[in-house]
């Protein structure tokens, strides 16, 4: 076994490499909603590139937020990096500390190595390269990131309201790259150029609590919520679309709270989730919903409470994705399929703005015990990334 665990100063020449930065992001328990410093760390990289940075709190109390907007250019087009560097709880059973950044044989352990500061650093050292070494191309158009500390969180004073912020200057932005671990098992493996939309629904139905013994006195709710479920559940939404798999309906808890054996409950509880493709929309599903429980509730009293958290979206194929995709196969010989599977990220609020792909590293670990990115693909991921900035103004002039 081999560990590495000394650093290089951050300054524009290390900044070619992505080890000293990603390392250094690791060592700040940025857990949401604590910054801990990382962003720091990140602006005085950025500014050592020559990125004008604005610091964007948002929120107040425990649920105030920073994050930052960097810019490198005056001129279009704006090609943006989008990411966070917050990062889940780190959970039980780590063998190395979650916030060291030990290097052993040849992996990068430590929360947010995959998911995402690994990326965010791989993206500053594709910049310096990128600078370094592309001359005139270098200085065409602006490169520019947003970075949140809110997306593992409820995302309510992250990304949205930087976009508000951007909008309100009149700041354009004319492609995104996010950078959240998309490849399933090796890098090159898979691009989001997608996402399904997600609806939460929390169902409440009441009847009147009594003795088992003496049901005539008493509205057991439980059979009719299950009935209402199975309304919702009884045949697919969809097939699927050209882009997307096709929607699924799931039931996550169903709750009563009753620990007598002898008691009829008087209100019975179930939430659901739906992860729906780009033939719904998260009102018409609200509305296809309550129309569903409200047959089967037959009248009976119920409570239903919905939040959306994002539609469906999709960037069609075209300029950002072919890119990824030729830098992705002169690096790793593979082109990544074009994918819209997965959970939700922040591209949800970006597509609004400009077209939006994802792209970063291999995603096994994230979320799990001992994260951890292999050297070569930190490495490999900022060679393609360099690729991408070194073709991007050219082909988006074209």
């Amino acid at each position: 076994m081999t560990i590495a665990t000394a650093d290089r100063p951050l300054t524009p020449d290390a900044l070619t490499d992505p080890l000293p930065l990603a390392r250094a992001l690791i060592r700040r328990a940025s857990i949401t909603p604590r910054d801990d410093g990382a962003l720091d760390v990140l602006q005085a990289a950025l500014e050592a590139l020559g990125f004008r940075c604005t610091r964007l709190p948002f929120g107040d109390g425990d649920g105030r937020i920073d994050n930052l907007y960097a810019r490198r250019g005056e001129t279009g087009p704006n090609f943006c990096f989008a990411g966070h560097t917050d990062v889940v709880p780190v959970g039980e059973g780590w063998t190395v500390d979650p916030f060291a950044a030990e290097v052993i044989d040849g992996r990068l352990f430590g929360r947010g190595a995959a998911d995402m500061k690994g990326a965010i650093a791989a993206f500053v050292a594709a910049v310096a390269r990128h600078l370094k070494d592309d001359g005139a191309a270098a200085g065409q158009g602006s490169l520019s990131l947003l970075i949140t500390g809110d997306e593992e969180g409820d995302a309510v004073n992250g990304t949205v309201k930087v976009l508000e912020w951007l909008a309100q200057q009149g700041e354009r932005i004319d492609h995104c790259l996010v950078g959240e671990p998309t490849n399933p098992a090796r890098l090159g493996d898979m691009m989001k150029i997608g996402r399904r939309g997600s609806l939460n629904g929390r169902v409440t139905v009441y009847g009147t609590q009594g003795h088992v013994a003496y049901p005539h006195l008493a509205d057991n709710p439980i059979p009719r919520l299950m009935r209402m479920l199975g309304a919702l559940i009884e045949r697919p939404l969809d097939a699927g679309t050209e882009h997307f798999q096709p929607s699924n309906l799931e039931i996550v808890t169903i709750d009563v709270g009753n620990a007598a054996s002898n008691v009829i409950p008087g209100a019975a509880h179930a939430r659901f989730n739906i992860r729906f493709n780009d033939l719904h929309s998260g009102e018409r599903l609200t509305a296809w919903v309550r129309e569903h429980l409200e047959l089967a509730a037959g009248g009976a009293l119920f409570d239903l409470d919905v939040k959306v958290s994002g539609d469906a979206f999709l960037t069609p194929p075209g300029l950002l994705s072919s890119l990824i995709a030729d830098a992705c196969a002169a690096v790793t010989g593979r082109r990544p399929e074009q994918s819209t599977s997965g959970g939700t990220s922040d591209a949800r609020f970006i597509k609004n703005a400009c077209p939006v792909v994802e792209f970063g590293l291999v995603g096994r670990t994230m979320h799990k015990t001992d994260e951890h990115v292999e050297l070569a693909d930190l490495e490999a991921l900022t060679a393609i990334y360099h690729r991408i900035l070194a073709a991007y103004p050219l082909a988006a002039a074209g």
